[in-house]
């Protein structure tokens, strides 16, 4: 089992990474919760990772947080939950807000969550709320990085954040009309990760 990769950040299109350990690159996805931390491209990073065994791939899944992963593992458990809807959720809130909205029985805002239907958001309640009963965020080693520089270019930042909210299980139209709402009520955001952010945020 891999649990952890220190490396150079070579490559990162939400949801995935490239990461160069040593002259070896690691492929890996990620969350937005993660993405919204990373240094920019060229600067060294920890990442927690979680390997999955399928018949016909292994894949490799990055957290910028432990407590990111701890919840990624819990949620993979769940009946009907597989990795990509773990990854969605997690993009969608941050662990924290997830575990609120299970403490607080919020089923409707986690249905607004791509790949989350009533059906999926009752078990989740019900599987999840023991496992987070006693939840705390374990202290973790990674603070968050300064703010990587701007991404050049308006067109090019707002293609970046819809191609990645399409990965995230957004429909082109939906995730076209998320991001013009977003830009219009913040003109200013300049980077990618940012937009996703408040699209993700004013979908839940």
């Amino acid at each position: 089992m891999i649990g952890q990769l220190k490396g150079i950040l070579v490559e990162k299109r939400a949801p995935d990474l490239l990461l160069d350990v040593n002259g070896v690159g690691y492929e890996l996805q990620a969350p937005m919760s993660t993405f919204y931390q990373l240094p920019a491209t060229g600067q060294g990073v920890l990442l927690h990772t979680h390997l999955v065994v399928r018949e016909d791939a292994h894949l490799l899944f990055g957290f910028y947080g432990q407590q990111e992963r701890s919840l990624f593992r819990a949620l993979i458990k769940v009946s009907g939950v597989g990795p990509k809807v773990a990854l969605a959720i997690l993009s969608g809130v941050t662990a924290d807000e997830f575990v609120r909205l299970v403490r607080q029985d919020d089923e409707s805002a986690l249905t607004r969550i791509p790949g989350i239907g009533k059906k999926t958001a009752e078990r989740l309640m019900l599987e999840m709320r023991d496992r987070l009963k006693d939840w705390q965020a374990p202290v973790d080693g990674n603070q968050p990085p300064g703010s990587p520089p701007p991404l050049g270019g308006a067109s090019a930042v707002s293609e970046d954040a819809e191609t990645a909210l399409i990965a995230l299980g957004y429909k082109p139209a939906e995730a076209a009309r998320m991001i013009v709402r977003t830009l219009k009520d913040n003109p200013e955001i300049e980077r990618s990760e940012e937009i996703i952010r408040l699209a993700l945020k004013g979908m839940v």
